[in-house]
């Protein structure tokens, strides 16, 4: 049996910020925009936890910590939120105008890199259980897998286009992105002769 913070609490924290913010727009504590303010809320959290699952392999190599049990987790709640988002714009936003919703993406920069964003992230969270790992195979999934790293390029830019000004926060999450994607690319250390010597 698994000690530890239990998977399934993370899904069940993961869906908070969700529900508050749905909550919020409902007593009408988001401003005279609830819907972009219900937008906004939902991708941001969809970044957040992208970026939280790219986090779990550079704090297991370099801090030794292991918190890949729940990098899962963290990546399909980034892509739940994601898909809330996109449900928003389309549903909420422009009220399933689907000619309206398509000049939107081909036009705005800020929609066609977010749908090119989740497009990237729908293999990704298909192909998450062990069953496809088996199919695909480990190679195969692994470099199916390194998808996340151009989605989470794709989600900070999207970040930065929809808010059209550059702010703090998404400059932040850019550093954050390519902080992690150095670190993804460092050269592994190899043993010294010293410490191969002790083994």
């Amino acid at each position: 049996m698994k000690r530890g913070f239990p998977v399934w609490a993370v899904y069940a924290l993961g869906f908070v910020p969700a529900v508050a913010a749905f909550g919020a727009g409902l007593a009408g504590l988001t401003g005279p925009d609830p819907i972009r303010a219900l937008e906004q809320s939902l991708g941001l959290w969809a970044l957040r936890f992208l970026l939280a699952a790219l986090c779990v392999t550079p704090l297991r190599r370099f801090a030794g910590l292991n918190l890949l049990r729940y990098r899962r987790a963290l990546g399909l709640l980034s892509f739940y939120y994601a898909s809330l988002h996109l449900l928003a714009f389309i549903g909420l936003d422009h009220s399933f105008a689907w000619a309206e919703i398509g000049r939107e993406i081909l036009k705005k920069p800020y929609a066609f890199i977010g749908m090119a964003c989740l497009l990237l992230l729908i293999p990704l969270a298909a192909t998450s259980t062990n069953a496809m790992i088996k199919r695909l195979g480990a190679k195969n999934w692994t470099r199916l897998h390194k998808l996340v790293y151009p989605a989470a390029a794709l989600a900070v830019a999207h970040f930065i286009f929809a808010v059209k000004s550059w702010p703090l926060e998404p400059l932040l999450y850019a550093a954050a992105a390519v902080a992690l994607l150095a670190a993804r690319l460092a050269p592994k250390r190899r043993p010294s002769l010293e410490q191969a010597g002790k083994a």
